[in-house]
């Protein structure tokens, strides 16, 4: 070999070196961008999951004040007699007045007795009225009784406000707090109303229950629509849908449709479901068939991807043993597909859950204090109530709304899992 030929070989040994050394340093580049990307998402998750624990976790406890409250027989069953209308138009509010005026007795003038007042929630007396309601034999007796606190000292035992702070507890009040709490009268307890109560205007008193209900039953019409019509249509565009422009067009629009802004299903329920058909607003029927109609193109593009993920050996194989054109998609192909199917499903079912523009436009912000009973009863949704209590100028909903999120997180988390584990669980590698 010459010299000069010994020099090219050499030259493009170096030329090939320092090409391969660029090429590992930008995959060394992309997956450092890869890793830090995911770093990033995790780190927003977390700060988002942390911001609303530090906000929200407190709305789990409620602040009780342990009273012994007089129930006397002459006033509530008088002559023996147990009557429940007058058990009902029982004045509880003075009995529980009467126990805490017993607790705090230098509240002597008239304004002090007022402001000591104020300390207990309007609730108490319906708690008190369904617990004598329930069981008479109190009557007569002296009773311990939990009775929840206002929002105001609420906040102020959990050290959300502080006295003085925009007039909402007064110095006298703070006193009377402390000398209650240094008792052993005044204790924070599991919030159970926020899980089993609906809506209300006093904080202490509102709950997710009504909203969790409302979700539920619009997710029910949703995936009851969306779910067999999403499928459907894949099966038939991915198998027996010809391959023409008519076709090309429909594939278009639905993944036009997959990125309109949902506020826009909104607009259209308005337009249509509500104006023109008549429909009930704030109805989780309503809710549920614009929900669908949002859902609807992520339903089928998952099953269109997870029918085209089949092999076509599985296919001609059952052709092959005389299967029909529908036993074939039937039998082999769509059991194969519905792991991924399911899991667009319930993606697209998740996306749903957490929807709030489409439903303000069909009116499901309106405040539902009732549980709702069926589809056409009015009623809020989740994501609509954390929006009203955001908007709400209370201390004390604004950890409702953090304790709210923080479920409407989990509920979507969970959701998500579930359609990992499925696809896990189910899915073939071919």
């Amino acid at each position: 070999m010459t010299e000069n030929a010994q020099q090219r070989v050499t030259t493009q040994s170096e030329d090939a070196a320092r090409l391969r050394a660029k090429r590992y340093a930008s995959e060394r580049r992309f997956k450092f961008y890869g890793i830090l990307s995911i770093a990033l998402a995790l780190g927003s998750l977390c700060l988002l999951i942390g911001s609303m624990t530090a906000k929200g976790w407190s709305a789990f406890l409620q602040t009780y004040v342990v009273l012994e409250v007089e129930l006397p027989l002459d006033e509530l069953a008088p002559g023996g007699q147990v009557d429940q209308a007058a058990l009902r138009n029982a004045n509880y509010t003075l009995y529980l007045r009467r126990a805490l005026q017993t607790l705090v007795p230098d509240a002597r003038s008239r304004g002090d007795r007022r402001s000591l007042y104020r300390l207990l929630s309007g609730g108490a007396f319906f708690d008190l009225q369904k617990l004598v309601l329930s069981d008479t034999s109190l009557i007569g007796q002296k009773i311990r009784f939990a009775a929840i606190t206002s929002d105001d000292m609420d906040q102020f035992v959990k050290g959300n406000i502080s006295a003085g702070d925009g007039g909402r507890i007064s110095d006298k009040q703070a006193v009377w707090i402390k000398s209650l709490s240094d008792a052993g009268i005044a204790e924070q307890r599991f919030n159970r109303g926020l899980f089993t109560n609906g809506d209300s205007r006093e904080p202490e008193l509102a709950g997710i229950f009504g909203a969790a209900v409302g979700s539920l039953l619009t997710m029910f019409v949703t995936v009851l629509l969306s779910f067999p019509l999403g499928v459907a249509a894949a099966v038939y565009l991915e198998e027996f849908a010809p391959k023409n422009r008519w076709a090309d067009l429909i594939e278009v629009n639905i993944n036009n449709l997959a990125a309109v802004p949902s506020i826009v299903f909104g607009l259209l329920g308005l337009a249509v479901f509500l104006s023109f058909f008549g429909m009930p607003r704030s109805a989780p029927l309503v809710g549920g068939i614009v929900l669908a109609l949002m859902t609807l193109p992520t339903i089928i593009i998952a099953g269109r991807a997870a029918l085209g993920a089949v092999p076509p050996s599985i296919r001609e194989a059952a052709i092959g043993m005389g299967a029909s054109p529908m036993q074939v998609v039937l039998h082999h192909v769509l059991p194969l597909a519905f792991p991924g199917i399911l899991t667009g499903a319930i993606i697209g079912a998740a996306r749903a859950l957490g929807e709030t523009a489409p439903l303000l436009m069909i009116g499901m912000v309106a405040f539902i204090v009732d549980i709702p009973q069926s589809i056409t009863d009015p009623s809020t949704v989740l994501p609509v109530q954390i929006y009203l209590w955001a908007d709400s100028p209370e201390r004390a909903f604004v950890e409702r709304t953090a304790a709210a999120t923080l479920v409407l997180l989990t509920f979507l988390i969970v959701m998500n899992l579930v359609a990992v584990i499925l696809r896990k669980k189910f899915e073939r590698r071919w």
